[in-house]
């Protein structure tokens, strides 16, 4: 399991392996927290402040991850219609949503950027392997996506939400089958899918065919049956599971007059509770180890015992022993797919390789 060189390229620096490497059989423990905290909304800088005291204070516990909620840099656009839904008004609505949307976009991130630069900072001054959600913006266009990164301080690459919810698909794009990747690190192989597309098995299974064994989900969803399908992913992929979720109050978002919370009928107060959290980490025979917490912002923690992997597997291993692939298959488009393309920029990568082939 050891680090691959950094390369020059976008490639991520911890290799994709086989299966079956993964974590250390021989290792004891890892530990591992979830931060329960709520997004400094509309003021990106704010926040990756308190990423970074949330950071020092979990390293100081010990951890060697750290796994942030869904949208926590950029923040989760809670109560927030953008100016869509059914409307008889003789106003365009939608044109107040539009202003929303560009103070959305100011607080967005590029991958790579500063902000990016600056979480990898934090993860190799704190030393630990850093899971955090982020709006990306690429573009003009917004994706909901996790970053990873390692006690080195290194950028490992992205994983961009497949399938957006609802009305998340009116503000961020669709990710596709290039960005949902699994690293095989010193502490196991670690991956992430985001809310509800842990709903989706056959992108949970990409992830087991990658021998996922560290499963993080950041996640926007606090209700109670949400740790039903946490406990059902770490008994059917034999794996830990780590799902961080905001806790956050009215006032943790701008006033009323720079933001309406329409979805819920009448503006609340400032101190309601608008998520209230539920972040938790199971074992892979669906012990809850931590949480859930439903008490306020929080660090949660627990050890992870990673021969507990194996065990588990002895009884169902969904991709192995347990898989009829003569009956169920499944084929997972990996390549990007992109918008616009060049034939030029092809045939130049297409001759320079032909070059490199026919030098002695």
């Amino acid at each position: 399991m050891a680090l691959v060189p950094s390369g020059s390229g976008s490639a991520p620096v911890i290799a994709e392996v086989e299966m079956n490497g993964g974590a250390d059989q021989g290792a004891t423990t890892v530990r591992a927290t979830v931060v329960q905290a709520s997004t400094v909304f509309y003021d990106t800088p704010a926040t990756l402040d308190k990423a970074e005291r949330l950071i020092a204070e979990a390293a100081g516990y010990g951890s060697q991850l750290v796994v942030f909620p869904e949208a926590f840099i950029g923040g989760y656009p809670r109560g927030s219609t953008f100016g869509f839904g059914i409307s008889i008004s003789l106003t365009n609505p939608k044109d107040k949503g539009k202003g929303e949307f560009q103070k959305y976009y100011a607080a967005s991130i590029e991958v790579p950027g500063p902000e990016v630069t600056r979480l990898a900072a934090m993860a190799g001054k704190y030393k630990v392997f850093l899971v955090m959600g982020v709006i990306e913006r690429e573009g003009y266009t917004l994706y909901c996506s996790v970053l990873f990164f390692d006690p080195l301080g290194r950028y490992l690459g992205k994983h961009r939400k497949l399938m957006p919810t609802a009305l998340e698909r009116i503000i961020w794009g669709f990710g596709d089958g290039s960005t949902i990747p699994v690293y095989d690190t010193p502490l196991g192989k670690i991956g992430a899918l985001i809310c509800w597309e842990n709903k989706m098995p056959l992108l949970r299974t990409a992830l087991y065919g990658k021998g996922i064994e560290i499963y993080c989900a950041p996640t926007a969803d606090s209700r109670p049956v949400w740790q039903a399908s946490m406990t059902h992913i770490a008994l059917e992929g034999g794996c830990f599971v780590l799902s961080a979720n905001q806790f956050c109050r009215r006032k943790d978002y701008p006033p009323p007059s720079e933001y309406a919370f329409a979805s819920l009928g009448e503006e609340p107060s400032p101190d309601t509770v608008v998520c209230p959290g539920g972040s938790v980490i199971i074992s892979p025979t669906g012990e809850v180890l931590a949480g859930p917490n439903y008490d306020g912002e929080a660090l949660i923690t627990a050890d992870l015992d990673l021969g507990e992997i194996v065990r588990a597997k002895f009884d169902f291993d969904v991709v192995g022993h347990y898989a009829r692939p003569e009956v169920l298959s499944l084929v997972v488009n990996d390549k990007p797919h992109l918008p616009v393309s060049f034939t030029s920029a092809a045939e130049k990568t297409s001759i320079a390789k032909s070059e490199a082939t026919a030098k002695p």
